[in-house]
């Protein structure tokens, strides 16, 4: 089967519009987006500590098959996030070691896919940050084809090339493209917001009383 790529072109962000991104974390920008667009938790860091924030490139790969990975990798710009539908699949390793080396030396700015991976021990020090559902010692075979560039679900969540990927050891949020002017303030917001609260939070004001929560009735 043909591996497929669509017209992914999007505007990206200019690099100080992504500076103050990176200080807004995933759970942030969801909350300002109704609490939604954050994927599913078995999407999470195969290494702690390694925050993403860029782009999305989308692959859709068929069960099993990583053909359509390797022919997405040349096209790459730096920074730029690798987002993987691969059905949420345990059974199989869409990615390893070496498609990860390639990913770095394409400047990649982290790996998101809805499966398993392998290579474990390698793929936590190799800088390339990557999100995975788990791993497995199975690899996968080539040649069954899939779609580059095109909309994707990836841990239950819509993924478009150009979307803002946000992530960090909570998991992944996904910002759509168009909706980023508009987010970005009021997840800002409410960072200064938060920092506020913990200031008062430690000066001994309960979140009861923060949030105007009132004192639970007596019964009986």
């Amino acid at each position: 089967m043909a591996i497929i790529r669509k017209d992914g072109s999007y505007t990206p962000l200019a690099e100080d519009i992504l500076a103050r991104w990176r200080q807004v974390p995933p759970a942030v920008a969801g909350d300002n987006m109704n609490r939604d667009r954050s994927m599913s938790s078995r999407v999470s860091p195969v290494a702690p500590g390694q925050p993403i924030t860029g782009h999305a490139r989308t692959v859709a790969v068929m069960a099993g098959d990583n053909s359509a990975i390797h022919a997405m990798l040349p096209l790459m710009k730096p920074g730029e996030i690798m987002v993987i539908a691969a059905r949420g699949s345990g059974d199989v390793a869409i990615i390893g070691e070496i498609v990860v080396e390639c990913a770095k030396y394409q400047k990649c700015g982290g790996i998101v896919i809805d499966g398993a991976v392998r290579d474990i021990s390698a793929l936590r020090t190799l800088g390339v940050p990557v999100y995975a559902t788990g791993a497995t010692p199975r690899g996968p075979h080539k040649g069954f084809g899939g779609e580059i560039d095109v909309p994707i679900s990836c841990g239950d969540v819509v993924v478009a090339p150009g979307d803002l990927v946000l992530a960090d050891d909570d998991g992944v949020t996904i910002v759509p493209r168009a909706m980023c002017d508009e987010i970005l303030p009021l997840g800002e917001a409410q960072v200064r917001k938060e920092a506020d609260v913990i200031a008062k939070v430690k000066t001994g004001v309960t979140t009861a009383e923060v949030q105007g929560i009132s004192v639970p009735e007596v019964s009986g």
